[in-house]
């Protein structure tokens, strides 16, 4: 038997590579982040509501003083939340990301008070299970709103934690 060391073979076709699949992380990433905004939120939350419920109904405060003044007291806490858990990997403390925080959460104030506003006031919602529906509602619509400025303008990715 003899055997040819000289022949060639056709090669066999080469199919194109099949596309990777995109990757995960970035799901990961968002829903982590997600995860942790709600843990640092729900502790500015609960503040929120805790001093809000004692001015309001243990100190007799006026309707929208409690609630200036409540989310005032959870923005304060929740800066610390966010700068060294919710987003500790983001770009250092810098004055602009303190006064971009602030700006963003006075804002989120504003439309926290004024829906709250509108059902305490104009729904009549005033008594302790109302005022308190009014504003757990109220916290959740200007929420949306801060998770989306905070992670778009005030704590933005590093360039080397992108990669």
């Amino acid at each position: 038997m003899t055997a040819n060391l000289t022949e060639t073979r056709p090669a066999a076709p080469v199919a194109a590579p099949a596309p990777a699949p995109a990757p995960a992380r970035p799901v990961k990433r968002v829903v982590l982040e997600i995860v942790k905004f709600g843990v640092v939120g729900g502790s500015g939350v609960l503040v929120n509501f805790l001093v809000f419920n004692m001015l309001l109904h243990g100190l007799r405060w006026p309707a929208m003083t409690a609630t200036v003044l409540a989310s005032c007291v959870a923005m304060a806490t929740n800066y610390l939340g966010f700068r060294f858990y919710a987003y500790r990997d983001r770009a250092s403390r810098t004055r602009r990301q303190i006064a971009l925080f602030f700006v963003f959460s006075g804002l989120g104030v504003v439309m926290e008070s004024g829906l709250f506003y509108v059902g305490y006031h104009s729904l009549e919602l005033t008594g302790p299970f109302g005022s308190n529906l009014v504003k757990a509602l109220s916290i959740v619509l200007a929420s949306a709103f801060r998770f989306l400025v905070y992670r778009t303008w005030v704590f933005q990715q590093d360039a080397h934690h992108t990669a």
